[in-house]
């Protein structure tokens, strides 16, 4: 991973206003940063001057988390230079390597590897093509080809001189990818080694990737040795304040750490992939309003520009007629000016709608799959007395790469075991404290419905069970399915507190009845014997 923050340093631009700007911005204000950018890429008569804009904007992005903007990004600076001009051809390079990572993290690796190739053909440094190669082993190593990624390492590492970070790197990579290839591997001595090298010459990063290697190599050799690395790891990343390094440092921790520990690691791990799938969502749309603002600025320049330049020629045209010409020309003006705030007003407006209803939605997002799964999560955790540690993990796992996923919308297969899902996630409620019984929950039920519907109706359940766990205090649940013809019923009760005749439903309820009303469905809510809550919830079937 150390090899992907490297950044190829590209050909030296003049110093313009804005460029000053934009790079005083690049390490303390990305937006800021981006901003001017874009105005160097979009304003200026120097060709390569626009492609090195394009190419610090494609960085920023790829920095974001948003790897399909950053590709877009390098493919329109690419468009600006000339292969066959040799002061374009470290851009040339710049722009490959950045396609081959975005292109990786996307998980298409085939697709990286030829990016890699066309930025050696273009790099003319030793020193920057060994960075390429690095990336080039590190996505052989990520599709699992062990062997390629190794023969690069060894030639990476046979030119690198000894003692150094760039030594330090290759020999970790190597080791590591020899031990992945050849699990009996002794890695040890050489990992550390190249730990002790980044040591002293401080240099963190290289810290916090060493950590990672010997965490994953000790794991199931030495447990203890591998949370001793998970804590130093841990202790990196928040030097470096980087939450995406803490994230996968907390869940080393969990996975190695003693039970009493791990819910104090959970939580920490539950904030902070909330805060970061927000911070990237927040900065994707910010990014995409800073460049469709300023097209559409010019736009309206270069319009507002031809309709004076038609202007002058017809005043010249018609100079006997000058008086009724002037007349046309200021009503013309004056309905120009208006037109143009009316317009820029409205174009602000969807834009600002556009980003709002992305918010909103990313919201209804991340309280349905994040918030409710790690509630249900922590359930199971609160009320069992031994923590399926595996389990545990493998549902983190689920929950963290739906999260990253959280922007896209995916479309899910129709599972054929619905009712088992159901079934666990009802019975995953369940405590000492609280029983849950469940009735009609067969196969039949659920084959005519639609995968959206199925969707729809798994958060509605989940809803439901977080609302009883957290507020009704009952001791007893039922859920019972029914068919009617054309039609699903589904019957919740329990012998909680129920609701007050003036209870205001929060955002959950709120967003479940909404579901149903999407469906074409019906939702009420009633009292158990005048006791306890009643839900009856009516779906069709087509």
């Amino acid at each position: 991973m150390v090899a992907c923050r490297e950044r190829i340093p590209e050909d030296k631009s003049p110093e313009t206003d804005d460029y000053k700007k934009a790079e005083s911005f690049l390490t303390v204000q990305k937006d800021s940063a981006f901003y001017y950018f874009n105005q160097i890429a979009t304003a200026s008569a120097d060709s390569l001057q626009r492609a090195i804009a394009y190419n610090q904007m494609a960085t920023i992005t790829l920095d974001a988390g948003d790897f399909f903007g950053s590709q877009e990004i390098l493919l329109r600076s690419l468009q600006y230079l000339d292969k066959t001009n040799s002061k374009h051809r470290s851009c040339l390079a710049s722009d490959y390597n950045a396609l081959g990572m975005a292109t990786m993290n996307l998980k298409n690796y085939k697709a990286a590897l030829p990016y890699y190739d066309a930025a050696l053909n273009f790099s003319d440094n030793p020193n920057l093509r060994l960075i390429i190669l690095n990336n080039k082993a590190l996505t052989y190593q990520r599709s699992g080809n062990y062997s390629e990624a190794l023969k690069i390492y060894k030639e990476v590492l046979a030119g690198t001189e000894k003692g150094g970070k760039e030594y330090a790197r290759s020999l970790s990579n190597k080791a590591r990818t020899e031990w992945l290839l050849r699990p009996g591997y002794d890695a040890a001595p050489e990992l550390l080694t190249a730990l002790r090298i980044r040591v002293e010459a401080k240099d963190l990063w290289g810290q916090n990737a060493s950590y990672s290697h010997l965490t994953d190599y000790y794991s199931a050799r030495k447990p203890d040795s591998a949370l001793f690395y998970a804590r130093k790891r841990y202790q990196v990343a928040q030097t470096l304040n980087s939450a995406m390094d803490r994230i996968p440092a907390l869940r080393e921790l969990i996975k190695h750490s003693p039970p009493n520990a791990i819910q104090r690691y959970f939580s920490e791990y539950q904030r902070l992939s909330d805060s970061v799938q927000i911070a990237r969502n927040a900065a994707k749309n910010q990014f995409a309003l800073i460049r469709y603002e300023a097209e559409e600025a010019k736009a309206d320049n270069l319009e507002l520009q031809k309709d004076l330049t038609e202007k002058k020629y017809q005043i010249i045209r018609q100079n006997i007629v000058l008086y009724t010409i002037l007349v046309l020309s200021v009503f013309a003006t004056v309905f120009a000016v208006l037109w143009y705030r009316k317009r820029k007003q409205r174009l602000q407006m969807e834009a600002e709608n556009r980003v709002r209803n992305i918010q909103l939605q990313t919201s209804k997002k991340v309280h349905d799959v994040v918030a409710n799964g790690l509630y249900r999560i922590m359930t199971e955790i609160e009320h069992r007395d031994h923590v399926d540690r595996e389990g545990l993990l493998d549902k983190i796992e689920v929950l963290y790469e739906q999260s990253r996923d959280i922007s896209y919308e995916n479309v899910e297969a129709k599972p054929d075991d619905f009712h088992v899902t159901v079934a666990g996630l009802l019975r995953s409620f369940a405590s000492s404290e609280t029983k849950v019984l469940i009735a009609g929950n067969q196969v039949a039920l659920w084959k005519d419905l639609s995968t959206s519907v199925l969707n729809e109706l798994k958060h509605v359940l989940q809803e439901l069970m977080v609302n009883m766990t957290k507020h009704s205090g009952a001791t007893t649940v039922v859920v019972r399915f029914e068919r009617q013809k054309q039609h699903v019923l589904i019957t919740y009760t329990d012998d909680g507190k129920g609701f007050p005749s003036d209870h205001q439903y929060g955002n959950g309820l709120a967003n479940t009845e909404n579901r149903i009303k999407e469906l074409n469905g019906s939702l009420s809510f009633g009292t158990n014997n005048e006791r306890g809550l009643k839900v009856r919830i009516l779906v069709p079937v087509q």
